[in-house]
C-alpha cells in the first residue's frame, strides 16, 4: 500500500471508530503506532486484529512476503506500542512467543482468519505473531510488564 492510500484508510478508521468501507469493510482491525527502529519517529500502521485470550493479536504476514513488515522490527527494537480498535485506545507491551506457544497461537489465528494460513503458505520465512499485552496502572515499565505476564 502506499503511504498516502495508507493515511487515508487510517483517517477513515479514526473517524468512523474502526470501521472502514469498500474492501476492508466488516475487518477487525487496529493502528499500531510504533517506534521506528532506524529513526525513532513515530510509525502507524493499520493492521487485522484479533482478540485471543483476553489479549490483542496482530501478525506480522506482509502478505505472505519473503520479509516481515517495518512495524515488526519496530517492535523487536522497541515493544511498547500504541494500540486503537477504534472504541479504544491503549499502550502494550508487544510479545512475540516462540517455539510451541507460537505454534498454538498461530494454529488459533488460522483457525479464526484463515487468510493467514494462505499468506503462510506463500512465503519460506516463519510468519510472526505478536500478542499486545495492555499496560494499566499495575505496569509502568517493562520491569513491571515482565512481572505481569510471567
Amino acid at each position: 500500500m502506499s503511504n498516502d492510500f495508507h493515511r487515508r484508510l487510517i483517517a477513515e478508521f479514526r473517524a468512523n471508530r474502526g470501521a472502514l468501507s469498500g474492501m476492508f469493510e466488516g475487518w477487525s482491525l487496529a493502528v499500531l503506532t510504533t517506534i521506528g527502529a532506524k529513526t525513532g519517529l513515530s510509525r502507524e500502521v493499520l493492521l487485522g486484529y484479533l482478540q485471543i485470550d483476553g489479549n490483542g493479536v496482530v501478525v506480522a504476514s506482509a502478505n505472505g512476503a519473503e520479509r516481515n513488515p517495518a512495524w515488526y522490527h519496530n517492535i523487536r527494537r522497541n515493544p511498547r506500542v500504541t494500540v486503537e480498535t477504534g472504541s479504544d485506545t491503549y499502550q502494550a507491551m508487544a510479545a512475540i512467543p516462540q517455539g510451541i506457544a507460537y505454534e498454538k497461537l498461530f494454529a488459533r489465528v488460522v483457525s479464526e482468519a484463515p487468510g493467514y494460513g494462505d499468506y503462510q503458505a506463500k512465503t519460506s520465512r516463519e510468519i510472526p505473531v505478536v500478542v499486545l499485552h495492555r499496560i494499566d496502572a499495575r505496569v509502568k515499565g517493562m520491569g513491571d510488564w515482565l512481572v505481569e505476564v510471567h
